[in-house]
């Protein structure tokens, strides 16, 4: 009898300027990397975003995050629209599916792909190559704190790191099976060369904190980064304060394998990180629930200014569906997806807007001609 495919249920949100263009063209790939590896996708469209905000007045419906949590994954385009307050969106769809899906991972892949122009004097792919786990769901993003006497000369405006040891374990865990997994493999985002892997090389995971100052909240992180450490002897271990730590990811990026970080340190050195590898256009993240729904999405943003020329690059978009793929169990097709976009970047003129050489909808031809 005939192996039943696998189908995995996907929910699209397309949302604002630029995010239908570039999640076109990463559903493009997905389903050739489908059909190439033998399962199916189903998809389910939203209509989330600013469009819909300055319709109804809605913002995310509870209907629309209960539908979601019925999904195996989410594939996001971009948030953000120019005619609604900044904030409202992206605290209202983005901050809110990261805390009621409890996805407190967001993962950040920093590598530099072939062809692509880094500003990184004399750096190459072989330098830049690392991920960045940020812990998702405490600190500061939280809302802890609040203002009194509001516009008076005596305003009290506070907002606080707020952490559980729950919470900083959970992360640090999955930050430590990940640098793990990189030392064992070679799939996206958590693969050391295989040369290197023979040659005996191990994986690092270095704690990006501020110990000297953040004394509280960092002596939390700390003590159980070290005590964990010790379940995973394989992996060598190390901390850089958040200063030191944008420093070194422009000198020396090749220290770094796999960095792990709280909340908004993380916001901050995966944007460096991403201007490192080739700009926002080429930047890919995922929000993970290991056991439960995570949400894909390219870093880059609305870019309405681009809306409906068909010159933004999807590239981030595609990168975004091979995690999902990976994140589905699908690694092979991950690999396979990511392999056909470092075969397809050598041919762009570049990675910005406009200057591709190419449309939107012929880089996404050709990154699923390049799995064939």
């Amino acid at each position: 009898m005939a192996k039943a495919q696998k189908t995995y249920h996907v929910a699209l949100v397309p949302g604002d300027g630029t995010g239908p263009e570039v999640l076109a063209e990463g559903l493009k790939v997905l389903q050739a990397a489908a059909s190439q590896f033998g399962f199916a996708l189903t998809t389910q469209g939203f209509d989330v975003g600013g469009e819909r905000y300055k319709r109804t007045g809605e913002v995310l419906p509870d209907s629309v995050v209960a539908e979601l949590k019925a999904f195996d994954a989410i594939y996001l385009g971009a948030i953000g629209h120019p005619d609604v307050k900044p904030g409202i969106l992206e605290k209202g769809i983005l901050l809110r599916l990261r805390f009621e899906l409890d996805q407190y991972i967001n993962l950040r892949p920093v590598r530099l792909l072939p062809g692509v122009e880094t500003p990184l004097a004399k750096k190459g792919p072989a330098d830049i190559d690392y991920a960045v786990v940020r812990e998702n769901s405490g600190g500061a993003y939280t809302g802890c704190g609040g203002i009194s006497m509001k516009g008076t000369p005596n305003e009290v405006a506070i907002q606080e790191m707020v952490y559980t040891r729950f919470q900083v374990e959970r992360c640090l865990r999955y930050a430590f099976d990940l640098a793990r997994r990189r030392h064992s493999s070679a799939q996206p985002w958590r693969g050391l060369k295989p040369a290197d892997v023979a040659a005996g090389k191990t994986s690092q995971l270095t704690l990006c904190g501020k110990t000297n100052v953040l004394t509280y909240v960092f002596d939390l992180w700390e003590r159980a980064f070290y005590e964990i450490a010790r379940e995973y002897p394989d992996v060598k271990t190390d901390y850089c304060h958040v200063d030191a730590t944008t420093m070194w990811m422009v000198k020396n990026p090749e220290w770094f394998d796999v960095i792990v970080t709280e909340n908004m340190f993380g916001d901050i050195i995966t944007d460096l990180g991403a201007m490192t590898q080739g700009g926002m256009g080429i930047a890919a993240g995922g929000n993970i629930n290991p056991a439960g729904v995570s949400m894909f999405e390219p870093i880059g943003g609305s870019a309405p200014k681009y809306t409906g020329l068909g010159v933004i690059n999807p590239m981030a978009a595609i990168l975004a569906g091979a995690m999902l793929l990976d994140e589905l169990g699908e690694a092979k097709a991950a690999a396979a997806v990511e392999a056909a976009v470092a075969a397809t970047t050598p041919k762009m003129a570049s990675q910005a807007a406009g200057r591709m050489g190419y449309s939107t909808s012929q880089v996404g031809d050709l990154v699923a001609a390049a799995l064939a």
